[in-house]
């Protein structure tokens, strides 16, 4: 009962003072609301990456050229210091019983595809055939590109449905017509000999893009997208791992078989990973961010309990006749103690909660703009929760302490 009064106390207390009430709780509103909002966000972005990657297959393995010493730049690279076809025809062919393929991509550019007022954005990226398996590019009509294409250096290309939506009248087969590229100052033509679905799967993708301007991926023999290129090497490649194969201990051996053949280079090797390794590498960056990012919101707590402090300290001043009154009428120090600490605590929950729906409200504006999925910790806002009466207790027993040890002759004498 004595409880449920001090409780009672405390709601018409901040009744009576709204304002300040909301002023009193707003440090705490949005500490809490920030470390949710920032823990949600990351986790969505984590949950983002993660099935991207995934969807890539637990599998693919890459290997990449880099620096042997971090500090070096790539400006001063030579041909010789990448990957040649013909090394990476060798490794393939040294594990043919456990390479299902290996994938090659160069950037070739960006332009529009044009016809007369039509026109599509496109990125050109050259690749072998190795590339739809690694990026699991599912084909809605025609093919893709095949080695003879890459071989024989073909001017084929696999454009997106969005493309062909743009550029072809409906009910029209895209397959075996020409387009044409312009690309600055090169005007390049291609014969359509697949059409792939597409789908937005931009780890970053802010969404929201409006159809005219969306640029989509068009895909050309790789001999054609660097055949105007000096550098005809490769810095990096993919491995598709067959599916009886572990990619670990593979991983391994693809890792030993490069530093044996970069052994001679003193300024470059070969770095080996594969996809568990990039999505444990990639969960704790994002964990790590979203700590620290979540700890220099956290100070807004901080603030807020000296917020309640502050004004637990004035509402003390300020009832210090009623403080007087209660114990003359024979109020014993710890039940004044306690009814300060519960208005405390009332304040800091309250608060609280309402941090907890501002936290959840600007989580879901964040994943939509990044154009993921929203997913709250369920456990980050009991901490949130229990948290903001840890500050009620803590700030609020200073000011509830100096309450119960007023003398009750002086406290009626205040004026």
């Amino acid at each position: 009962m004595f409880l449920k009064e001090n409780v009672l106390l405390a709601v018409a207390g901040l009744k009576s003072n709204k304002v300040r009430a909301l002023l009193t709780m707003l440090g705490i509103i949005i500490g809490i609301g920030s470390v949710i909002a920032i823990v949600s966000i990351g986790d969505a972005l984590t949950n983002k990456v993660n099935d991207t990657m995934s969807s890539l297959g637990a599998n693919n393995i890459v290997v990449s050229v880099v620096p042997r010493d971090s500090q070096s730049s790539w400006d001063k690279v030579d041909d010789s210091d990448l990957l040649s076809r013909e090394q990476i025809e060798k490794f393939q062919q040294k594990y043919a019983n456990e390479i299902e393929n290996v994938t090659l991509a160069a950037g070739g550019g960006s332009g529009q595809v044009k016809d007369g007022r039509l026109y599509a954005n496109v990125s050109v990226q050259g690749v072998n055939e190795g590339y739809q398996a690694f990026k699991n590019i599912k084909i809605s009509s025609g093919r893709f590109l095949k080695d003879r294409d890459i071989d024989q250096s073909r001017r084929v290309a696999v454009v997106s449905d969005k493309l062909i939506g743009k550029m072809f009248k409906s009910g029209v087969d895209p397959l075996g017509k020409e387009i044409t590229l312009y690309s600055g100052d090169d005007v390049s033509t291609y014969m359509v000999v697949g059409v792939y679905k597409y789908e937005q799967t931009a780890m970053m993708g802010m969404g929201g893009t409006a159809d005219e301007d969306i640029t989509t991926a068009m895909y050309v023999p790789i001999t054609v997208a660097t055949e105007h290129l000096d550098n005809q090497n490769y810095s990096d490649f993919a491995v598709k791992a067959k599916s009886t194969v572990d990619s670990t201990a593979f991983t391994k051996t693809i890792q030993k078989y490069f530093d044996k053949l970069y052994a001679g280079n003193e300024r470059y090797r070969c770095d080996v990973q594969n996809m568990e390794d990039m999505m444990t590498e990639v969960n704790s960056m994002m964990g790590t961010i979203s700590i620290a990012v979540a700890a220099i919101a956290a100070i807004a707590l901080l603030v807020g309990g000296i917020g309640v402090m502050n004004i637990m300290l004035v509402s003390v001043t300020e009832r210090t006749r009623e403080i007087g009154t209660r114990k003359a009428l024979g109020a014993r120090n710890s039940f004044i103690r306690t009814q300060f600490i519960v208005e405390s605590i009332i304040i800091c929950v309250v608060g609280g909660a309402i941090g907890i729906l501002f936290g959840i409200l600007l989580a879901a504006i964040g994943v939509h703009l990044l154009g993921a999925e929203l997913t709250v910790s369920i456990p980050i806002i009991f901490i949130s929760v229990g948290f903001s009466m840890a500050i009620g207790i803590f700030f609020g027993y200073y000011p509830a302490n100096k309450a119960a040890k007023l003398d009750p002759i002086e406290a009626l004498r205040y004026e």
